[in-house]
């Protein structure tokens, strides 16, 4: 029989440890956002189904739990991705005509854990800001997610950039239907150059020879160099290393500790975004802490397509992990007693910004869980605080 507080699958209990400093970096997160002009929205955790999948949201569908609302009798799914969301409130709930800038952290819930140790329910963070097609808007956004990796101390991140307007001007006019493009970005995805070339034997040569060149394109800014002489000169593929190049210089310029770097069949989201992407590292990593980019398209589902370039944090727990988090202050120790005066000191103390653990008669160990290194003690008939 199994034992009934067995949790579910890549299902974890946060421990106070650990809970501290996520919660701790939740606020910093926000803090952060909240200077850029960022407001703070809670979507719900869940939606009717119809709605959480509309639009780019439909690639979400295997990763959604589904169940039925008992008070309608319809579909509702629990959110895996809170950008769809945040989308939907600004086209309908806000509906404002010039730039809206939005921030959100909340819960997900996966079918499938994104890995071997992955979990099924991460605590994401992400910031949106709609309204500005020019390239201003992702220069924002990438201030943005490295200004909130160095406020939560992640030191040394790797920026790696992409656009989703190469593959896309690739593939342009391409006589293939979507299931086929689909198998073309996995292989791309996947760097496999022999299933690559095995999809796209019947395509142009032309575009053969850019979809293989894209599979060596990685690197430093020789990269864009390379990409400039060997892929087709089309509009969208030219714009996009135009723009992949002022990124890079400004990343260098305003975050030299940041190590910058293109790799040009990065196609993660393919169907999703629209412009440029990037992805932020921690050093010895080979998974992104932080994912982002434009993604134009994201509203029109919702009746009003708006420009929008945003990032998310893929898991504040896996960050909290990841990154350096201040220690808290350490507590003062009280006796427990209903003497006004103690009462009143602790009081104090607490309104000062003091943890103070007052130790419950009878527990010699209250408080296990917090330093203390000051102890309340009665001086001279006055409460005082001395170190221990």
């Amino acid at each position: 029989m199994m034992s009934a507080w067995l949790l579910p699958e890549h299902i974890a209990d946060v421990l106070p440890a650990q809970a501290r400093q996520v919660e701790h970096m939740r606020r910093t997160l926000l803090d952060v956002a909240g200077a850029y002009g960022y407001e703070l929205v809670i979507p719900p955790l869940v939606e009717h189904l119809e709605s959480l999948l509309s639009g780019t949201g439909r690639e979400l569908d295997l990763r959604t739990f589904k169940l039925v609302d008992q008070l309608s009798g319809r579909t509702v799914g629990m959110r895996a991705d809170s950008t769809p969301q945040v989308a939907r409130i600004d086209a309908h709930l806000l509906n404002r005509e010039g730039v809206t800038r939005l921030c959100y952290c909340g819960p997900l819930l996966h079918t499938l854990p994104s890995g071997l140790h992955g979990t099924r329910e991460p605590l994401q963070f992400g910031a949106e800001i709609f309204g500005h097609s020019g390239l201003e808007a992702d220069l924002e956004v990438i201030d943005l997610a490295l200004d909130c990796a160095s406020a939560v101390g992640l030191k040394s991140p790797t920026l790696d950039m992409s656009d989703a307007r190469i593959v896309r001007g690739l593939l342009a006019g391409v006589a293939i239907d979507a299931p086929h493009i689909h198998a073309v970005v996995e292989a791309l995805a996947a760097k496999d150059g022999a299933e690559l070339d095995r999809l796209t034997s019947c395509l142009s040569p032309e575009v053969r020879a850019g979809l293989q060149w894209l599979l060596r394109l990685y690197g430093n800014d020789d990269v864009l160099t390379l990409a400039e002489s060997h892929l087709p000169k089309r509009t969208a593929i030219t714009a996009a290393l135009h723009d992949l190049r002022l990124l890079g210089r400004h990343v260098r310029e305003a975050y030299p500790q940041v190590q910058v770097g293109f790799d040009l069949a990065d196609v993660g989201g393919y169907a999703y975004y629209s412009g440029s992407r990037f992805a932020v590292y921690s050093p010895g990593s080979c998974d992104a802490l932080l994912r982002g980019g434009r993604y134009d398209e994201v509203g029109a589902v919702f009746g009003r397509s708006r420009p929008a370039v945003g990032f998310s944090v893929v898991d504040l727990k896996e960050l909290a992990e990841k990154a350096r988090v201040d220690r808290p202050a350490a507590a003062i120790r009280a006796p427990w007693a209903q003497e006004p005066c103690l009462r009143a000191a602790v009081r104090r103390l607490r309104q000062h910004g003091e943890s103070v653990i007052c130790l419950l008669p009878g527990h010699d160990s209250d408080g296990e869980g917090v330093q203390c290194d000051r102890e309340l003690v009665k001086h001279d008939g006055e409460w005082v605080v001395k170190a221990l």
